[in-house]
């Protein structure tokens, strides 16, 4: 019998996950990770383990505590918040699937003998390669582009062939404690919270101005690291004419630069360079490379052009223009339903 360690969150996803493996004839080890050292009770992590223990009563499987904390402080947590002081709009979730969940959880399943790691993730594999989920609207495989195939080839998505309500339709008929429990949002591992007041309690934001690309004064921001490129809410700019968006920062003169209308030519771009790619298969494509790409989360699916690779660098290109390129997000390219791979967007030089 081959035996899976899968991470459990004390979500309705993971829960599943292990419903189904251990239909599968799986033996199955639960494994809940404690990534944040929490004083005010913010994060619940005590209450999703509670409901780890039951889950994993009711499918009458073992469950363990894994405590990552030190490794989510080093290598998630202290480079997400210098890429705040640089200005920039880190996501985080993409370095703790790769630094935490396919890293050191995939260790731990190693050294307790399982032959897979299992996650709750909304994604598919297929002989190491990395396949967007069944369900589109849920599909995580933007935040999985750093995995590798010789990661993939051990690790299994179980509820990656299923929508969202199969998922909770399985929890409810199996009685499962998180069958109705809300997903979870806000930062990986800490959890829903006031961003500012959470922020500032590691790193001071002045108050800065507003300006337009002119460099007329039009209001003042809480500080450079709150705002992102596009961004419209929050800028609590009143006045005649269109709504206000974000369309660059300076962190340098703590300023952040404004202008009026969403279709302002400032938010869109043709061309963006990006760094630090990754494959799923380590071996770039042969460039010119054409293929779909996403440069945000929720994004449907840009054609791009590759154009080039030199000194980790790329140099990609859009037949269509597109709206707040932001630095520091991810771009993540596909070909059809398979991941490919990503990289980080460089800053405008």
């Amino acid at each position: 019998m081959k035996k899976v360690a899968i991470g459990m969150s004390g979500g309705v996803d993971s829960s599943v996950a292990a419903l189904l493996l251990k239909e599968q004839g799986y033996e199955v080890i639960g494994l809940f990770m404690k990534n944040w050292e929490e004083s005010s009770g913010a994060c619940n992590a005590a209450e999703d383990y509670q409901d780890v223990i039951r889950v994993c009563d009711t499918l009458g499987i073992p469950y363990y505590t894994v405590n990552f904390t030190e490794e989510y402080w080093s290598n998630v947590f202290t480079h997400f918040l210098e890429e705040l002081k640089l200005g920039y709009t880190p996501n985080p979730d993409i370095l703790c699937n790769r630094e935490i969940k396919f890293k050191a959880l995939f260790q731990k399943a190693m050294e307790l003998g399982a032959d897979y790691l299992a996650t709750g993730h909304y994604a598919q594999t297929e002989n190491g390669f990395l396949l967007r989920s069944a369900d589109t609207a849920k599909d995580q495989t933007y935040f999985l582009y750093t995995l590798k195939k010789s990661i993939l080839e051990k690790v299994l998505f179980p509820v990656g062939h299923l929508k969202k309500e199969e998922v909770r339709a399985l929890a409810h008929q199996h009685g499962l404690a998180t069958a109705s429990k809300k997903d979870s949002t806000g930062i990986c591992f800490i959890g829903e919270r006031n961003f500012r007041e959470f922020i500032n309690q590691y790193i001071p934001y002045q108050k800065g101005p507003f300006k337009t690309l002119e460099g007329k004064i039009v209001g003042e921001h809480e500080g450079v690291a709150f705002y992102t490129i596009g961004q419209r809410k929050g800028l609590k700019i009143g006045g005649p004419g269109e709504a206000w968006f974000v369309v660059a920062k300076d962190v340098s003169n703590n300023t952040v630069y404004i202008e009026q209308g969403d279709d302002h030519p400032a938010l869109y771009e043709s061309h963006l360079t990006a760094s630090e790619m990754t494959w799923v298969t380590d071996a770039p494509p042969t460039l010119p490379f054409r293929c779909l790409a996403k440069i945000r989360y929720r994004q449907p699916d840009q054609e791009c052009v590759i154009e080039s690779i030199s000194e980790g660098v790329a140099k990609i290109s859009f037949p269509t223009p597109q709206r707040a390129v932001t630095p520091r997000q991810a771009i993540v390219f596909y070909e059809g339903s398979t991941c490919l791979g990503g990289a980080l967007i460089c800053p405008k030089s």
